[in-house]
């Protein structure tokens, strides 16, 4: 059969060269165009707001966070750069060559973008580093930070911050475009701008920096926190060295002296600058603290974190200024006084300001001492031995030094030095209102420029008897006692294995009598060790424990009777929250510094809520305020309602006090007064005070000077008396609260008799003589 021939087929028509020529241009000048229009939207701010003229011409990268008092007044700031920028002269060269060396090597020959990093980091989709030059990354810091992951918004960002970076260039000249970039830079640790960083880390101005020095702060640029040298001291080494040799690559160090840098270990002279000038030191750093953590927990509406030292937010503080003006001036006006006389005393301590240490004992702390001064950091940075380091501190200098009346220049060998330190004595107050847990004052130490240790939140002493209130609290509560029962002040014996004791226990008063029957409010007033142990091994160390922890107490507290005399370490914080609960009708509230945070717009940001949980029910708390109020009429305390001094008191501030509202309190007196403490309250202030050496060894000998009611009480008096002066502060004058229907027994008969083993007047001294290793206590 026949095929049919197809001629239905066609030869497509040839495309010449002609047509891909014309189409690839036409894709060239459409994709040109794109870029360019994108650009032209991006700089007219129609992708996003972008920096005015002004706005370069003066960036605005110091908007200071406010910290606020709760009666209106800023008492400090944080703020970028300390406001004190450093100009490019200022900066040595081999800093600003490991700049660019690392960050930049062609900074100088571009403007403001590196075409040829551009391309490249393209080529690689970013798999081997960006392509930021150091204006690029200038422009991110002052106009937009870190920017969003989100792609398409981030190419967005990329197109602003080259627009910026190329404005930048027109306005500023290179030399000022670095120092900039410097003082913006955050190095983390307090330390913001290169003069903060080299001060933190060194200890020095940035033109006083080494080449290695120089290179670790670059190093750090890349990321400061994972480049931290307090923390991560290695692999900082190793990124130092990393910029060491880029050093060398760019031929701005010679190969065979970046070996021998490469070679030394990080050294820091590590000191975190902080603002010391104005009220409140001590707590302005403790709310530093709280705001690093604050700005992780709460973001920016589009998810960065604010920086508290740019953002210019408001945060208003619980803190009263003038309740912390007055508590800081009865601090300066007693330590300065009791410290004269623990300075007269010393002077006939060979072995000034410890007392009973042997020689090995002394050296051990010394030696101790001189590995954590700065003197042994910097000269182990400089190679020196530990024998060469150790002949230093025998060599006089010339040095600066705190006084009670002012910074004094002298000439001491530095183990004279830590000595002279080591006599100081130290102190931490806080107040706060027991029905609202807002801190009204908050004084961590006596000067915080020489002593940076918080003695209110971070320094947990032993609390002497100002822990007994708890166990009387206890066995109230489970046993159903009141303050009027009477108890025997007898010899008491805890034997082995009671109690988890390791063997037998037998606590002594401190004036070594006993009174026989006496109700409880006496036996707390008289603060009898006797019969704190005796309630304690009623209610068995567990109870008192579970109980002290439910009052806000963190410390980790040993379930031994020992603890019955005041065997524990508590911060003066949750000492006062702790008391304050008794004032509060038994419900515990957390203490609180901040009411609110706003930003820069006064949109509120955070609200503090209370955190409160009942403790004790009003009639068991009631009776430990009437417990507490026998402390003041006829303990130790009594001395608040007295007028004149006492016996050895020409250099402490005697008794002018004569209070007479009702005031619940109670002193504490740890072994060989290392510790004195006053906790006092009225119905709606409680307050704290601690006293004692930094060192436990160092302390008065004797207990005139040395116990809670001669070195923390006047504190406390002379606070409040400065509170009841000022009218506007309506502290209460008034009795505590009592509860309707009151089913504890309270108000018991009394007769006032000087006891002859008392002394001072016929106050009890209030002193806990215990061995803390001694029976398993």
């Amino acid at each position: 059969m026949a095929t049919k021939k197809n001629n239905t087929n066609k030869t497509a028509p040839i495309k010449d060269i002609e047509y891909y020529k014309k189409k690839f241009w036409k894709i060239f000048f459409y994709t040109l165009g794109g870029v360019f229009l994108f650009f032209i939207l991006a700089s007219w701010g129609l992708m996003g707001s972008m920096p005015s003229f002004e706005e370069l011409e003066n960036p605005n990268s110091n908007l200071a966070t406010e910290i606020i008092s709760a009666d209106g007044v800023t008492i400090g700031k944080f703020y970028n750069e300390n406001r004190t920028s450093i100009k490019y002269s200022d900066l040595p060269q081999h800093l600003v060559k490991a700049l660019v060396a690392t960050e930049d090597e062609r900074f100088y020959e571009h403007s403001g973008i590196d075409g040829r990093r551009t391309v490249g980091a393209v080529v690689r989709l970013g798999t081997n580093g960006g392509a930021s030059t150091l204006t690029q990354q200038l422009a991110k810091m002052l106009f937009h930070g870190e920017g969003s992951r989100f792609l398409p918004f981030r190419v967005i960002q990329k197109a602003k911050e080259w627009i910026i970076a190329v404005r930048l260039e027109r306005q500023y000249t290179k030399n000022e475009i670095i120092a900039m970039y410097f003082n913006k830079a955050d190095f983390v640790n307090t330390a913001v701008g290169i003069r903060s960083a080299a001060k933190v880390y060194f200890g020095k101005e940035p033109k006083d920096l080494t080449i290695d020095e120089s290179a670790m702060l670059v190093g750090m640029l890349t990321n400061p926190s994972y480049f931290n040298p307090v923390r991560r001291a290695e692999r900082v080494k190793t990124r130092r060295n990393v910029v060491l040799n880029q050093m060398v690559r760019n031929g701005v160090l010679d190969k065979a002296k970046a070996e021998a840098l490469m070679k030394k270990p990080i050294t820091l002279h590590f000191h975190p600058e902080s603002h010391t000038d104005g009220i409140a030191t001590y707590f302005r750093e403790y709310l530093r603290d709280f705001m690093k953590e604050w700005v992780k927990e709460n973001k920016k509406p589009d998810g960065s974190d604010y920086d508290i030292y740019t953002d210019g937010l408001k945060i208003y503080t619980t803190i009263d200024s003038r309740m912390q003006t007055y508590a800081e001036e009865a601090v300066t006006d007693h330590m300065k006084n009791l410290q004269e006389e623990f300075w007269s005393q010393q002077k006939t301590n060979k072995n000034a300001p410890f007392v009973n240490l042997n020689e090995g004992e002394t050296e051990r702390l010394m030696q101790r001492a001189r590995k954590n001064s700065d003197r042994w950091s910097i000269m182990k940075s400089d190679d020196k031995s530990d024998e060469e380091i150790e002949k230093s501190f025998d060599v006089k200098t010339k040095m600066r030094v705190f006084t009670w009346k002012g910074e004094k220049d002298t000439v001491m060998t530095p183990n004279d030095s830590i000595r002279y330190y080591k006599h100081f004595l130290q102190s931490g107050v806080m107040a706060m209102e027991p029905q609202t847990g807002h801190v009204k004052v908050w004084v961590g130490g006596i000067n915080y420029k020489h002593f940076q240790y918080d003695h209110v939140a971070q320094g947990a002493r032993q609390v002497g008897s100002t822990f007994k209130p708890f166990v009387y609290a206890t066995a109230i509560e489970q046993l159903g006692m009141s303050p009027c029962d009477s108890i025997l002040d007898s010899p008491i014996t805890i034997p082995k294995g009671k109690h988890h004791v390791t063997a037998d226990w037998t606590p002594n008063n401190s004036n070594g009598e006993y009174r026989g029957m006496v109700t409880l409010k006496k036996a707390l007033a008289l603060s009898i060790n006797t019969v704190s142990a005796k309630l304690i091994d009623r209610v068995g160390p567990e109870a008192v424990v579970d109980l002290t922890h439910k009052l806000g107490v963190k410390s980790d507290i040993p379930a031994q009777p020992s603890i019955a005399l005041g065997a524990v370490e508590i911060t003066v914080q949750d000492m006062v929250a702790a008391y304050s609960t008794f004032a509060n009708e038994g419900v515990y509230i957390k203490p609180q510094v901040i009411s609110k945070i706003e930003d820069k717009n006064g949109v509120v940001l955070y609200e503090t809520v209370p955190d409160s949980h009942d403790v004790l029910n009003k009639d068991i708390a009631y009776a430990v305020l009437k417990l507490l109020e026998g402390v003041t009429e006829s303990g130790s305390g009594a001395r608040l309602r007295t007028e004149g001094g006492g016996n050895g008191y020409n250099r402490v501030t005697g008794y002018p006090y004569v209070f007479k509202n009702p005031i619940a309190g109670k002193t504490g007196t740890t072994q060989n007064q290392s510790d004195g403490w006053f906790v006092g309250m009225v119905p709606n202030l409680a307050t704290g005070v601690w006293v004692g050496n930094e060192d436990r060894s160092a302390h008065f000998k004797g207990i005139t000077y040395g116990q809670g009611a001669t070195a923390a009480l006047p504190i406390w008096a002379m606070f409040m008396k400065k509170c009841y002066g000022d009218s506007s502060l309506h502290v209460s004058m008034e009795d505590f609260k009592r509860p309707p229907n009151l089913a504890i027994k309270v108000d018991c008969y009394s007769r006032v008799v000087k006891d002859s083993t008392d002394t001072e007047g016929g106050e009890e001294q209030d002193t806990d003589e215990f061995d803390l290793g001694m029976n398993g206590g």
